[in-house]
């Protein structure tokens, strides 16, 4: 038999053995509070039972049924006890009322033999106190602490019985009652705090201080880990914990792994016994993102422009910034619809981001343009500079008047195994070119063609 299970038999005879001495004396005396006591111990009888049952049945291993395992069993075991507690001590305070108030009339004449039984009752209920507090801090039983709680009322209602019965012997029969009173407030207030302890733990209620406990392991971490989410909950004496962090796309399997191993044995540090398992996702690449977003906003009617993509963490959020550039003569209304169509489009096509935020611009005025006249001397200078530059004239030469000035239009013949960034050199070399000796245009405008 385990230690734990020995311990809850234990607790089983002592409230057998409490029930008897406590009626037969109650009865004998016509004391209440003793006669309360017995029905407060009776509970106590029931609570052992299912302390016992439910440390035996929350030992059991994880199953198929119960993958986290038994552990709530303590907790439901507690919960029950607390309901029997509430409702017996209700009944007990409503008697000592009516004694109090002359509905109920009974003679309370403690024999000298009391004290010394309950002097026993006293001794009895100190040394398993003191046994089921030290089982619940070995084993970190919610069943235990339990129980160990209600032994000590127990005591302290004992006490106030023993007080009852020497004002009842002193000639002041109300102390029983008094005392009764005070032992059914003492279990009702025992009753609220389990209840509210164990619905918490069976409600999944997140425990503040050990989510605390390790999240500040996790941050502590060298390197630092990007914690994404972090949950917990407890059964039985144990957390169990699910953790979401982040890691660069770029890195392989072995080192995702190694950022789960550190963040669970920060954990385990942190909250001993814990059963913890972490989830690693790639960290959004601002890059690709960017991109993606940069096509689901173009895809929306109306949209012209869009720039200054950027692409932020926030917190362990991926949020993404744009610029939506649209007509100038778009009531505000429309714009805000077309923004709006804008944040669901990347929202449906990137599920990664977590919030779109846009600032909306009006297009500049279209400016008109028209054929100049005469260029041939600008013609001579722009073949001369590409010449220079690639060594043939170019493919193609377009001159345009604008409400700005003259803009310049050129197409450079390259071989097509040039290196993207030797012809993007040439473009820049020719557009510098016509710019410097060419004072006065507005736009210089280079393409290149295989």
């Amino acid at each position: 038999m385990s230690t734990q299970r020995r311990t809850a038999l234990a607790s089983v005879v002592a409230a057998a053995v409490l029930i008897a001495l406590k009626l037969a004396s109650g009865l004998a005396s016509g004391s209440l509070g003793l006669v309360s006591e017995a029905l407060h111990s009776g509970t106590d009888l029931v609570a052992a039972l299912l302390t016992l049952y439910a440390v035996g049945y929350a030992a059991r291993p994880a199953d198929v049924g119960h993958p986290y395992g038994h552990g709530k069993a303590e907790h439901l075991a507690a919960l029950a006890e607390a309901g029997f507690l509430a409702l017996v001590s209700i009944a007990v305070a409503a008697l000592a009322v009516a004694r109090l108030t002359g509905g109920v009339e009974q003679q309370v004449e403690p024999p000298s033999w009391i004290f010394a039984v309950l002097a026993l009752v006293i001794a009895i209920d100190v040394s398993r106190t003191v046994v089921s507090y030290r089982a619940a801090r070995r084993f970190a039983s919610a069943a235990f602490f339990s129980s160990a709680l209600h032994f000590g009322s127990d005591l302290v209602g004992t006490l106030a019985v023993l007080v009852g019965l020497l004002l009842a012997s002193a000639g002041w029969p109300a102390g029983d009652s008094f005392a009764a009173v005070f032992v059914a407030v003492l279990v009702l207030l025992a009753a609220a705090r389990l209840m509210r302890r164990n619905v918490d733990v069976l409600m999944d209620r997140a425990p503040a201080a050990a989510q605390e406990a390790a999240r500040s392991a996790i941050d502590a971490l060298e390197p630092p880990v990007d914690l994404r989410r972090l949950r917990l909950r407890q059964a039985g004496g144990r957390h169990f914990v699910d953790a979401v962090i982040g890691i660069s796309p770029g890195a392989v399997v072995g080192q995702g792994h190694a950022a789960a191993d550190a963040v669970e044995a920060a954990i385990e540090r942190a909250l001993p016994g814990s059963d913890v398992v972490v989830h690693v996702e790639p960290l959004a690449d601002s890059v690709a993102v960017g991109e993606r977003a940069l096509a689901a906003a173009l895809a929306v009617p109306q949209v012209r422009e869009v720039h200054n993509v950027s692409v932020l963490q926030v917190d362990g959020r991926t949020e993404l910034s744009l610029h939506l550039r649209l007509p100038g003569a778009l009531p505000l209304e429309e714009a805000h619809g077309v923004a709006t169509a804008v944040e669901r489009a990347i929202a449906a096509a990137i599920p990664e981001i977590d919030a779109v935020q846009t600032h909306l611009e009006p297009l500049a005025p279209e400016g008109a343009g028209s054929r100049p006249g005469d260029v041939r001397a600008d013609e001579e200078l722009v073949h001369r500079i590409v010449r220079e530059a690639t060594g043939h004239p170019p493919r193609e030469l377009r001159f345009l008047h604008t409400d700005q000035g003259l803009v310049a239009f050129v197409t450079l013949e390259l071989a097509p195994d040039t290196p993207l960034a030797e012809a993007h050199g040439l473009a820049s070399k020719v557009e510098a070119g016509i710019r410097r000796e060419r004072v006065g245009v507005a736009e210089v405008i280079v393409h290149t063609e295989p």
